[in-house]
């Protein structure tokens, strides 16, 4: 059965981070089909997503034009509610993808929260999870930060390739170098009138700049909030 990859997130907007850390999981897992899929409702979130889901749809399309296997998916944004990532997972069960064949890719930052998302520790036999590091969140330091999962832990080398799940599902410690950069950051770069050069993908930034996308004035007059028939006619 083929391998998938799942890369989700608010992506708010979508960076060079995440693409990098979607690479580095494709390449050190030979993924023949990487989905990177912008949540709907982010359950971890006091704050919603300031740019709306069809232009996060639309980044994340352009983020991913011209890379291999990699291709956006509108799964989270279709479904209702908030975006759980047991409940994206439950729905790729429910179309014959075996647990052992996800792969799910995350942040150190965000994994080491994971005892705050829905169904843990049962979300953890939904998908292996494939760990990335990031700058300032150390891999090395989540085993002490959870003792319980230690034993499930699994470290690859940078360049290096990981060895078949066996059918059970593993946390994979990927330690492959991922740029300095947040949405937090290309957002207030924005709104500063700073340039985003080099944090975003260039067709990312193209259509940040046409849209005004986190600039004040968008903000102020809700131009983030465009339905998909008006993007569909601008771009």
């Amino acid at each position: 059965m083929t391998r998938l990859g799942i890369l989700g997130g608010t992506l708010d907007p979508i960076h060079c981070g995440h693409m990098a850390a979607a690479v580095a999981a494709r390449d050190a897992f030979d993924l023949p089909d990487v989905l990177v899929l912008p949540s709907r409702v982010p359950p971890h979130r006091p704050v919603q997503p300031i740019a709306s889901p069809f232009h996060r749809f639309a980044m994340a399309c352009l983020a991913v034009s011209g890379v291999p296997t990699l291709r956006a998916s509108d799964d989270e944004l279709r479904s209702e509610g908030p975006s759980y990532t047991a409940d994206t997972l439950d729905r790729l069960h429910a179309r014959g993808v075996a647990a052992s064949q996800i792969f799910f890719i995350t942040g150190a930052d965000a994994f080491a929260d994971i005892a705050t998302w829905k169904r843990y520790p049962g979300v953890l036999e939904l998908a292996n999870f494939v760990v990335v590091a990031r700058p300032g969140h150390h891999l090395d330091a989540l085993a002490s930060k959870l003792p319980a999962l230690a034993d499930r832990m699994r470290t690859v080398p940078v360049g290096g390739a990981a060895a078949a799940t066996g059918g059970t599902t593993v946390i994979y410690l990927l330690h492959a170098p991922t740029p300095d950069v947040s949405s937090t950051v290309v957002r207030d770069r924005l709104r500063r009138g700073d340039a985003i050069t080099g944090l975003v993908p260039p067709l990312v930034e193209h259509h940040i700049h046409q849209h005004q996308l986190y600039s004040p004035v968008a903000r102020a007059t809700g131009d983030t909030s465009k339905t998909a028939d008006q993007l569909h006619g601008q771009n």
